[in-house]
């Protein structure tokens, strides 16, 4: 514990884990700059959060001892690395990616009509998410149940600050990449024309990425994508189960649908936080804040800041878009974010689609889930 400071609150208590939303807005206006032991300085208000995301030489990428490419960088070695990174999530690559996503939607909906009750996160979610992932990275199918439960162990292992578990499923994600790569080098010319052989091609500094990069490029995406993806699409279904008449809209209006999707992830937000570490001493809300501390930007407070956003609670199209927080800002933006829209747009497209309602189911109620995710850890819905 650091002793200079007392707990303004506890991200791990049950009060807060109960609703994790309703205890983030309530620190935005009671304390909006908060210590913990868990999460550091966490900040709440959409203004302080922007401030960090605008001034990256204050306020560091680097606080993982691990490597972490790019997103665990500063510039210039980030600027570098997010050079080669960048080029994946172009649109052509997207629509190229689009068809498959859109067939693993329709497959995994045809599934949920035979059964009608259903716990979307881990009958559709997640099933989607991880299938997608290793669609757009050219990974085998056999890898989706290894990793489906990899995301699982990696999400506890965080919660708990477990670093014995944390290396160990580090080191898993490790040996399944270099499998992955071995089975590349051996094909040579004949490998697989996927994301995982390019990397093996791309250069830094003049020389090929080193494995280990390669291996932290494609942990950052995949935690990224598999975690965040399953979360966004249980918020989703959850919200327009929940709001029929918005349900109705979306059906006869598809087009409206990347707004949607946009507004509702504003709403509730699929990831809590993304951390940070002073590089000087900084005073943010009155709060004197030193050199080397951890800084933890709550997203889910921020987009729901009504200083920024009028009613925040409210479904609304008409807002600005600038103002969402929901990829972040500055030059560690999420690279990933055109993969990410493509990805929400085409498993809602489908859902909305091929069903005609979608209800929740009174007496199983859904579980909440718990840092560092946001959304359901189950939720029951009827699909027809």
């Amino acid at each position: 514990m650091n002793d200079m400071f007392h707990q303004d609150w506890d991200p791990k208590s049950d009060a807060v884990l109960r609703d994790q939303r309703a205890a983030c807005d309530e620190m935005r206006e009671r304390c909006p700059v908060a210590y913990s032991d868990f999460l550091g300085w966490s900040l709440f208000r959409h203004e302080d959060i922007v401030r960090i995301l605008n001034d990256p030489d204050t306020f560091s990428n680097a606080v993982s001892r691990h490597l972490s490419v790019p997103n665990g960088m500063d510039p210039p070695e980030h600027t570098d690395y997010r050079r080669i990174v960048e080029p994946y999530f172009r649109p052509e690559r997207m629509e190229a990616c689009e068809p498959q996503f859109r067939k693993i939607a329709a497959n995994l909906v045809q599934s949920l009509l035979e059964r009608g009750a259903v716990e979307l996160i881990s009958e559709f979610a997640h099933c989607f998410a991880v299938r997608v992932q290793c669609t757009f990275l050219g990974w085998p199918t056999d890898m989706h149940e290894p990793l489906r439960l990899w995301t699982q162990k990696n999400h506890a292992a965080t919660f708990a600050e477990d670093r014995a578990a944390m290396a160990s499923i580090a080191r898993e994600f490790e040996e399944y990449v270099d499998e992955l790569l071995q089975v590349r080098r051996a094909a040579g010319a004949q490998a697989n024309d996927d994301i995982t052989t390019s990397l093996l091609r791309q250069q830094v500094w003049g020389r090929p990425l080193r494995d280990e990069e390669i291996v932290s490029v494609l942990r950052n995406w995949t935690v990224g994508e598999v975690g965040t993806i399953s979360a966004a699409v249980g918020i989703l279904v959850h919200y327009i189960s929940e709001h029929a008449d918005l349900q109705k809209r979306l059906r006869a209006q598809p087009l409206l649908l990347p707004d949607a999707i946009e507004e509702i992830l504003r709403i509730h937000g699929p990831l809590m936080a993304n951390r940070r570490i002073t590089t000087r001493p900084v005073e943010i809300g009155g709060r004197k804040i030193g050199t080397g501390e951890r800084i933890s930007l709550i997203w889910i407070a921020a987009n729901r800041d009504g200083r920024v956003f009028e009613d925040p609670e409210a479904f609304r199209l008409d807002r600005d878009p600038a103002a969402n927080l929901l990829y972040g800002e500055g030059i560690h933006v999420c690279p990933g974010a055109p993969l990410a829209r493509v990805e929400m747009r085409v498993a809602m497209e489908e859902l909305l689609a091929r069903t005609t309602r979608i209800d929740p189911v009174p007496d199983r109620p859904p579980k909440s889930a718990v840092y560092p995710a946001s959304g359901f850890a189950t939720l029951s819905l009827r699909i027809r």
